[in-house]
Formats: structure tokens, sequence, C-alpha cells
């Protein structure tokens, strides 16, 4: 069932294609169905593989001869860590679907681009051949420019172009790494299990990992490499705003989880502090511009490059605590991120057309938009880690493992999430419930927050709440899966 999360994607973009122009709704029907189709398959396959393989076990999906002279293999599998962003992924395009039910402007290309998009990303998720991953990687990134610089926004030509050049720096540096590993294990084969059998020189993988990482996680946001991520955030239309936070910027943190730790734990143990330290600035430097900005959406932009900086402290703390943190950040940033991007770009803008908080501050968001109020108030607890919600215990988890590793860098993480409590109760008054505000008439008009608007925004609060009050219910796919065969050489690398 697995695998049908990929065709549906794709079969669903082909077939918008060949509907009517003239009415958008076919279109938005249609996208839908697939999304739902595509969420109903990732679930189905999440508990068949855990029911009948165990949630750590790396179960095959798809496996065929591909490219058999350069012994590359149409090779799809899932453990615990892959079927977590696969939900993931459904989640967010069915919440996307959602929050785009107003696009009327070219509605056939937009849901087809975007439905490709998130065919590409359930690619990702569930290749274990590196160079089909790596297809899969670049078949993300070439509909997420279109979206932007035909549907987006303020400067969208410059943040879609942005984007995509930082991707294919990124996109590079992985291909090189790939096909050193390929050429030295000499073994003609891309198999991410049987590759992660070779022991490389340790010289080979000082290299090696620092180039497959940071080619990986440029698309995490990795400080200083995230300055695409704000402006790519602001320039996006919503749907892609919220794709863009939720799930392509975990393609980058999956990439240096899956690939560079698995294949290179020496080269990982060397430059293991220097990434901490990224991460760390990231984390602080993410939360504190987030503090200052007056763009809505800029303040979500830069709370994202924080909140991402905890998924790579995570990883590099090396410790199981510390990863399942940084995966189950992964999912919890995905839907919180999703969440708090719909409501500034759907709820706000499109009906305020200004997304300035000094602008917003005396339009009584509070009284003419309920919904979006209340939604936010719920979205901005879970984004600052309240109890209850699914970022509390991932960032809990990241904090006990980086003080097990790095007990300076877990109290310089505790200054971020501070200024991520600073940045996110500013907004919140600022955009809501500001003092002495003066009555605004126009944006007494504004359209009522809209039925799949309502639906979206509940299906991604449920969702956190699920999982901050049972978290066991993702924990029980990762924790496996890092106990597996294929992450031993990380843990005999002197990890703990």
């Amino acid at each position: 069932m697995l695998a049908w999360t990929i065709y549906i994607s794709f079969l669903g973009a082909a077939l918008l294609m060949f509907l009517p122009g003239e009415n958008p709704r076919p279109a938005k029907v249609a996208a839908l169905l697939a999304a739902l189709a595509g969420l109903a398959c990732a679930a189905k396959g999440a508990i068949e593989c855990h029911l009948h393989a165990g949630a750590g076990a790396l179960t095959d999906v798809a496996n065929a001869n591909w490219i058999p002279e350069l012994g590359i293999r149409y090779h799809l599998a899932a453990d615990g860590i892959s079927l977590v962003l696969v939900l993931l992924t459904g989640i967010a395009a069915v919440a996307g679907v959602l929050f785009s039910w107003n696009v009327e402007n070219r509605s056939r290309e937009f849901f087809a681009l975007y439905l490709a998009l998130i065919g590409g990303v359930y690619g990702v998720f569930l290749s274990v051949d590196l160079f089909l991953l790596f297809v899969f990687y670049e078949v993300a990134i070439i509909p997420k420019y279109f979206l932007i610089v035909i549907w987006g926004s303020t400067r969208r030509e410059y943040g879609a172009m942005k984007l995509a050049l930082y991707s294919f720096v990124g996109s590079a540096m992985v291909l090189v790494g790939l096909i050193a590993a390929y050429v030295m294990a000499g073994a003609r084969t891309f198999d991410l299990a049987a590759l992660a059998k070779v022991h490389f020189a340790p010289a080979f993988q000082n290299w090696a990992f620092i180039v497959v990482f940071v080619g990986f996680a440029i698309l995490a946001g990795l400080w200083p490499f995230h300055t695409w991520a704000p402006t790519g955030h602001v320039a996006a239309p919503t749907a892609a705003s919220m794709l863009l936070a939720g799930v392509v910027m975990k393609l980058g943190a999956y990439g240096a989880l899956r690939v560079a730790m698995t294949l290179f734990p020496v080269g990982l143990h060397t430059w293991q502090n220097t990434i901490a330290v990224l991460a760390v600035v990231g984390i602080v430097y993410g939360a504190l511009v987030a503090l200052v900005q007056q763009d809505f959406k800029f303040v979500i932009g830069y709370s994202s490059v924080s909140h991402m900086g905890f998924v790579l402290l995570g990883l590099m703390t090396l410790t199981q605590i510390g990863l399942s943190g940084a995966v189950l950040q992964m999912f919890s940033h995905g839907i919180i991120a999703g969440l708090l991007f719909a409501v500034v770009g759907r709820m706000v803008y499109d009906r305020t057309h200004t997304r300035d908080l000094a602008v917003l501050q005396p339009k009584n968001l509070n009284q003419v938009l309920p919904f979006a109020a209340v939604t936010f108030v719920v979205g901005g607890a879970a984004s600052m880690g309240l109890p209850g919600f699914s970022g509390f215990i991932a960032e809990l988890q990241v904090l006990v493992g980086a003080w097990q590793t790095f007990p300076v860098f877990a109290v310089m993480a505790a200054v971020g999430i501070l200024a991520g409590v600073a940045y996110t109760l500013r907004v919140l008054l600022k955009a809501f419930f500001a003092e002495g505000q003066v009555e605004a008439r126009e944006p007494l008009h504004c359209p009522r927050i809209s039925l799949p608007e309502r639906a979206g925004a509940l299906l991604l609060l449920g969702t956190t709440l699920l999982i901050g009050l049972c978290p066991q219910l993702l924990l029980d796919f990762i924790t496996p899966s890092l106990n597996s065969p294929l992450m031993q050489p990380l843990w005999k690398a002197g990890t703990r």
C-alpha cells in the first residue's frame, strides 16, 4: 500500500491536466480525493508494517531492476522513521488542499504541481536505493519553484529562484558524495543497506560526510545556509508555505540522518561538535530574528529555522533519546508550522491583504476573525512547546539528549525556547489582541472562515494534540528503528 502513496499522487497530477479548465471545482475535488487516498494508503501501510514486520525492520515495498548496468534498482522500503514522515506528508497534503480551496487562477495547474511535489516527497521517504532517492529529491524541487513563481506574492521571483538555487547547490553536493561512495564501495550498487555495511576509509568519510550532510541540511535550514527559508516561505502561496515548512524541510533532515549519518559514522563523529554549534546558533538566531520582525509571515518563517535547529541538534546528540526527539520534532514541526502558515497566509493575509503587524494591530481581528484568533492561540501554544502538544515532548527529548552530550548547548537551546515564547506572545498580541486599538471598518466585512479552512485547522490541531497526549503512537515506530541493524554502524562509531 505504501507505494501507492507515490502512484496516486502522480496519477492525480496527470489526471488534473485532462479536466475541463473552465470550472475550478473539479480540480479541487480531484486533488482532495488524491490527497485523502494517499493519506489512507500511508496509514494502512504503516499499520501493516508495524503489525507484520515490526516498526524497526526495513520492510520492502517494491524492488525491481531499473538500470541494471549500474546496479540501480527501483527499491522502495520503509521502517518506523520513514513511516512517521510518510504519515506527516499525508496529513500535510490533505490540509494543504483544504487551505487552497480559494485558488481560482489556473487551479488545474496549481493542484497538479502540488500533487507532483507530494509524490516526490513520498518517494524520498520510501527510497532505499540512493540514486532513486536523489531522483525523487530533484522531482520535489521543480514543482515548488513554479508554485511560488506563479501563485506567490511578495518578491515571488526572487524567493523562488533563491530557493531553487540553494536546493540545486545542495543537490549537487549530495550527488558528489553519493557517486564517491558508489565508486569507493566497489559494489556497483546504490542500495542503502549494502553501502552501510561497507567500511569506508576514515579520511574518505571525513570529507564525504560533511559534503553529503550539508548538502541535505541546506534544505533543512542549517545556519548559515538558512536564508532561502524565510524568503521562500514569505513568497510562497499558503499551501506551498505549508509544504515547505511541513515536509520539504524534513527532506533535508531525513537525508542527513538516513544517508550521511548512516553511511559515514566516522565522519559524523569528526564533525559532530561543529554541526551541533551551527544547530544551536540556528535555534537562537532564528528565534531572536523572529522577535523583531514586522511581517507576520516572516515571524513564522524564522521560527521554522529555529525549530529545525532542534532537529539538527537532536541528530548530533547521538543518543537514543535525542535522535528519537529529532524525528518526533520533524513530525511535530511539520504539523504546527503548517497550521501557523495557514492562519497567517490564508485566514489573515487573504482577507486583510496585509501582513504588517503595525497595520493589523488596530483591526480587531480577534472579533472579526475569531476562529483564526483561537486557532493561532492554540497553534502558538503548541509552537511554544506547552505540555499537551507534540512540540513539548519532542523538544524535551532533544534537550535531554543534548544535556547528556553537550550540557552547555542544551542551556543555550533553552534560551531559544524562551525567545520563542516571547515572539509568539508578541505576534499574538499585535495581530489579534492589541490593547487600545482603534475600530477599523474594512475588516468587519472580511469573509468568514470557510468550512474547508475549519476542517484543515481541526485536522492539524487534532494531530498535534493527539501526539502530545499519546507520543508513544509515534515513538513506538521511531525507537525500534534506531536500534535496527541499519543504524548499528552509527552506534558503533563511539556514540552513546
